[in-house]
Order: structure tokens, then sequence, then C-alpha cells
């Protein structure tokens, strides 16, 4: 019997990719941006792809193209798109942060769906800054929707890396459950550890995946990497900063003889370098001549290594230009986090959800 998802803010198909790993069936997608819909539907990602403004998206309709209700529809899964909550909002002092936000409408635009479907489950999904202090409206608006429709919520900000991702990213992660239909979920635990904390007690945890594990067999010459020196004018100095470091090599406090920069005068992400011995840090969105994460080899990295770190099956193709790409995979929750929480609803209420199909 067919688990079936509705996943808005689809994008390049991170949080459908996860989901379709741990068994379920996505029965509809959608989102506003064209090279997106593509890939969802280059990758067969569901039954129907929907490429339109959210707010335009009529749900009951869209199912009955398919042949389906809202009722059939059992999670409800998507991250309205987060801006306005990034780390990036405290160092843009012109741009309004949280729901004073233009584009706020897309938290109330999940709401709605969620209103209207009514699934037996939800997946919410932003970036960490979500929970922040100045953010707290709309993490309350959060908790209060879903309480007032009759979920019982459980929360989390998770590094991705914890659990087998090659990349240190942090994420928030809402679960909700019908009420009535099943106990409040619990996250499954956490699978790799930071090697330089020391071992874990739990035996069963493994290092972090690294980035030379992850596309150290990737790491081959080819023609066009002579032009793809990165670090823009910087490029001399990106080559003098060691793997797993950033222009803060270059400051007085780092003990540099003639130093460049001030203390974190410039984004950590600026002259950002991987390490062949540590996971990624967090791919950006936007593809950039002078912030990182670069390759250890000062070059910048390629849309089948950034795939690799976000945990995309190579086989996954992603349309549009190469920017086009870069946007989608750095937007994306890495689907082998998403598999996992995933994997732990259908553990957690697979036989609550096939009984209440069953009994109608």
């Amino acid at each position: 019997m067919a688990i079936n998802v509705l996943s808005i803010f689809s994008g390049g198909g991170g949080i459908d990719c996860g989901f379709r790993k741990a068994g379920f069936e996505i029965a509809f997608s959608t989102d506003f941006w064209e090279p997106a819909c593509q890939t969802l539907e280059k990758n067969h990602s569901s039954k129907l792809v929907k490429c339109c403004d959210i707010r335009k998206v009529n749900y009951e309709q869209e199912l009955a193209s398919i042949g389906m209700k809202l009722s059939d529809i059992d999670v409800l899964a998507g991250g309205p798109p987060c801006p306005a909550y990034s780390k990036s909002r405290f160092y843009r002092k012109d741009k309004k942060r949280a729901l004073e936000d233009e584009n706020s409408f897309t938290l109330y635009e999940y709401f709605r769906a969620l209103e209207e479907i009514r699934p037996r489950v939800f997946f919410f999904e932003n970036v960490f800054g979500f929970v922040y202090k100045p953010h707290k409206a709309a993490f309350d608006l959060l908790k209060e929707r879903a309480d007032t429709l009759g979920y019982d919520i459980s929360f989390k900000v998770i590094n991705t890396a914890n659990y087998g991702v090659p990349q240190i990213r942090e994420r928030f992660i809402c679960v909700g459950i019908k009420r009535g239909f099943g106990s409040p979920f619990v996250f499954p635990d956490e699978t790799h550890y930071n090697p330089e904390k020391g071992t874990p007690l739990d035996s069963n945890m493994r290092p972090w995946v690294t980035c030379g594990e992850a596309i150290g067999d990737l790491d081959y010459d080819l023609p066009e990497d002579v032009n793809m020196q990165a670090g823009s004018k910087h490029k001399d100095l990106l080559k003098l900063v060691p793997p797993g470091d950033n222009y803060l090599y270059f400051t007085a406090e780092r003990g540099y003889p003639n130093p460049i920069f001030k203390w974190r005068s410039r984004y950590w992400s600026f002259l950002l370098k991987l390490s062949p011995e540590k996971p990624s840090w967090t791919i950006q969105a936007s593809f950039s001549n002078n912030m990182g994460p670069f390759h250890w080899k000062n070059r910048f990295l390629r849309i089948n290594e950034i795939k690799r770190i976000q945990t995309f099956d190579d086989e996954y193709e992603f349309c549009g230009d190469f920017k086009d790409q870069w946007r989608q995979i750095g937007n994306a929750v890495p689907p082998r986090l998403v598999a996992q929480i995933a994997q732990a609803i259908r553990d957690q209420i697979l036989r609550r959800i096939k009984y209440a199909k069953h009994t109608g």
C-alpha cells in the first residue's frame, strides 16, 4: 500500500529524493522556478509536477487530475524559502528578517497546504536560524498553527554531518504527527561523530564522512581546470590558504607576519578551502568567484562534486545552466539526511497509516 507524499517548495528535489529512498511515493511536487521543475520532471520525481506560484496552487484540483483526493495524501513535505531566516540577514541590514520579509507569504502558504490537505504527518525544513530569537514570531507561528490544526510536533536543529552527510550543514527539521494518530515523532539516533571531539559512547557510530572519501575519486585534472582558478583577484592568496582554512589565515590574530585582513572583517566563506580530511562546509546556493568552499586544489568545485557533498546520486540529473544547477543543489536538503528521517517516520507510523487506510 503506497504512502503518498505531497511536496511543496520542491526545488531540485532533495526532500523528494530522500522520501523516495525510504519507500514513499511522491504524488505531487511543485515549485515556481522552471529549471527546478524541469529537474523534477527529468528525474521522474513524482506523478505530477506543477510549475507555478505557490499561491495559485489548487491542491484538490491538481490531485484530481491524477485520480487522487486530498485524503490520499499521508505526508506534506517542504521547506519554505529561507533567506529571511538565514545567517546572512544579520549582515544584510538593508533586508528585513523573518515575518517582516516580503517573502514571508511562503510560510503562510505552507500552513494553507497543511490546513487544506490535513495529512497524517508533516515534514517542515528550514535553516537553523529559524529558531534564533530575532525570528521568534515565525517559530511561534509554526508552533501555534500546528497546535491549532491538531498536530503534535517534534523539532531539532540537525548537523547533517552527524547523519553521514560529508558536509557540516545545520538545518531545522520539524515533524508533526496528527493528534490521536500516534505518539510524537522521535528523531533517529545520530550515526556519525566529530572525531576531533574524541570517541563516542556508542561504538556503532562512525567518524564524520570526509571530503576525501566523498569526492576523492573525482579528483582528476580536466582541461578546463586551467580556467577554474578560484579566488577572483585574490586567487594568489587562495593558493597560500592551508586546506580547511579561510581568509582568517592572513590575520594578526592567527599570527600572520604581515596581516592582510582584519579579524572577522569578511564573510566566513571568503577564500574558504576544503580539506580532504574533513567534511565540507555548507554549499551555498549562489556560485561565487571568491566565496567558497573551494577545492583543495584551488579551483571551483564541479557540479558532480557538490552533488556528492549534498548526497545526490551520481545518476540524478539537474537542468539549467551551471549557475542554475548550482543553485538547485545548494538550496537542497541532503537526501541522505531526509531518507533517515523519512525511514523513522515509516517505522513509527507505517502500521497506523495502513490501518487508517484499511478502515477508511
